[in-house]
């Protein structure tokens, strides 16, 4: 269906599914006047779905789309890997759930840890949350970070519950090179050998080939290996191995999840006025005004979809954050996402959205069926979904009342389905709007540069630490510590401390660290 040709009540509803978007609080969106702009973002769409090279500083194509429809992908090879990588993640999450894999101590596995980072992790955690059930196959758990504490709390459950030998663990690493990653796997390999457990009995790698995750020693040791392509990025790998295999695992419709992405890119291949993903791609323009600087509030009025607005600061952030465009100019493009589920935030930042700067617009998610069964009247002759609704709408309203932007997006009910369809329409709005401003959405530079810089300080707190344990007893200060090992005063006061408190032999007294020898 076309958008309404209502000024006053702009909506588009596809009835077939039953996505719609409300746009009646988004102000004008100008089809007539944008005409050219959307018909340039569509045609560069269709370029990039045929294999032209949409990543042109890293010369790769972006092929997230044909991984729920192959048979779009530009050459039989890759419409054949994708196929058959569906077809043996199902088998192998089959097995492994019928008891015919068995972990390292000869038992079925109940549980899978899934070590990633970004969008190796933001997008499976997201929907595993979304779609769990008390009749969930496998419980998964998650390192994402290279925080011990962090993973210290998800060991200590597995190994509560003497787990462990039944978890199965699922390495991811496009590259094979990053370092959180790595770290998880060797933390958890020290704890598989700490309980006297074969560590590859139990371990799935998830990898593309060729990468030196793929190539190093004892490769053939692990239990299974699926991969992924360089023509998929990161944040936008939810729908290949990297979520498949640990939903699959969960017991998640993956067929259905897969169905409902692939029904909502054959919208947002359709005319302007007729495709829900240029609509959305275009609010966006309209209150950003094709510039930098503006906040998007993601607020999804159900529990389940908690974990989208986080989701989608990774796709849109890193898709749309870049300091130059495709000229070369700089520009400093981007648009901050931040999110919370409602009706949470009517009590807490709803209050600067509507009375603060006009800076931000909100996007709102809705889901029409509250609960699998009836519910009661809690007050008012009304139901607590009916209320939920009520306040979604009564923020709406409020928005409008005091000059502020909204969009309204309606899903009939969070199913498999549904959350594919949510992911479909938002990673092709992102690369609408990256059209329309002219930047690669494909790419991430600056993502590089915070890593580069972790490497050399690490190797600064090595420097530091061999002079102090060269020098027993001798009590130096930051920025004698700078003089002689390189770095600022600053760094060095940072990397101190924190050894001070994770290091026994190194002591830090009177604003001064002194290794202890004992």
């Amino acid at each position: 269906m076309k958008i309404t040709e209502r000024p006053d009540w702009p909506l588009y509803l596809d009835e077939a599914s039953g996505l719609s978007l409300d746009l009646g609080n988004a102000g004008p969106l100008e089809l007539a006047a944008n005409a050219a702009l959307c018909e340039k973002a569509l045609a560069a769409m269709r370029a990039l779905e045929a294999g032209a090279i949409a990543n042109p500083d890293e010369g790769r194509m972006v092929g997230h789309y044909w991984l729920r429809r192959p048979e779009l992908a530009p050459t039989p090879e890759i419409a054949a890997a994708i196929a058959g990588t569906r077809r043996d993640i199902d088998e192998f999450a089959r097995r492994v759930q019928a008891g015919e894999v068995l972990g390292c101590g000869g038992k079925p596995f109940t549980d899978a840890l899934v070590i990633g980072i970004g969008g190796s992790s933001l997008g499976p955690v997201f929907v595993s949350q979304a779609l769990a059930t008390r009749q969930d196959k496998i419980r998964l758990h998650f390192i994402d970070n290279t925080d011990p504490d962090g993973m210290d709390a998800v060991f200590a459950e597995l190994i509560e519950r003497d787990a462990l030998a039944q978890t199965l663990v699922i390495v991811i690493s496009k590259s094979g090179g990053t370092i959180e990653t790595q770290n998880g796997l060797v933390e958890t390999q020290a704890l598989f050998a700490a309980h006297k457990l074969d560590f590859y009995a139990n371990a799935v790698r998830i990898t593309q080939q060729g990468s030196a995750f793929d190539t190093a020693p004892g490769a053939a040791k692990w239990l299974a290996a699926f991969p992924m392509w360089d023509w998929v990025g990161g944040r936008t790998s939810v729908l290949s191995a990297v979520g498949l295999l640990p939903l699959a695992l969960q017991g998640i419709d993956t067929g259905a999840l897969l169905a409902g992405a692939a029904a909502c890119d054959e919208l947002g291949r359709q005319e302007a006025a007729a495709n829900p993903a240029l609509l959305l791609a275009l609010f966006w323009y309209r209150q950003t005004g094709g510039q930098g600087g503006s906040l998007m509030a993601v607020l999804p009025y159900k529990d389940r979809l908690a974990l989208f607005a986080k989701y989608l600061q990774q796709l849109v952030m890193e898709s749309l954050g870049k300091e130059f465009d495709l000229a070369g100019r700089s520009v400093r493009q981007g648009l901050a996402v931040l999110g919370n589920k409602g009706s949470s935030d009517q009590h807490s930042y709803v209050q600067q959205l509507v009375a603060g700067p006009a800076n931000a617009f909100v996007v709102f998610v809705e889901a029409l069926r509250d609960r699998a069964g009836a519910s009661p009247i809690v007050r008012e002759e009304s139901t607590s979904g009916d209320y939920l609704q009520a306040f979604l709408l009564g923020t709406s309203q409020a928005l409008a009342d005091h000059g502020q932007k909204s969009v309204i997006i309606t899903v009939p009910e969070v199913s498999a389905y549904y959350v594919g369809m949510l992911i479909a329409l938002f990673e092709r709005a992102v690369g609408f709007y990256a059209d329309f401003v002219g930047i690669n959405a494909y790419h991430q530079p600056a993502v590089e540069f915070g890593k580069k810089a972790a490497g050399e300080l690490i190797a600064l707190k090595n420097r530091v630490y061999k002079y102090l344990a060269a020098n027993p007893g001798e009590a130096f200060d930051a920025a004698q510590l700078a003089a002689a090992c390189g770095g600022s005063e600053r760094q060095l006061w940072h990397i101190l401390r924190h050894l001070a408190a994770n290091q026994p032999e190194i002591a830090a007294k009177d604003g001064k660290f002194s290794y202890q020898a004992e």
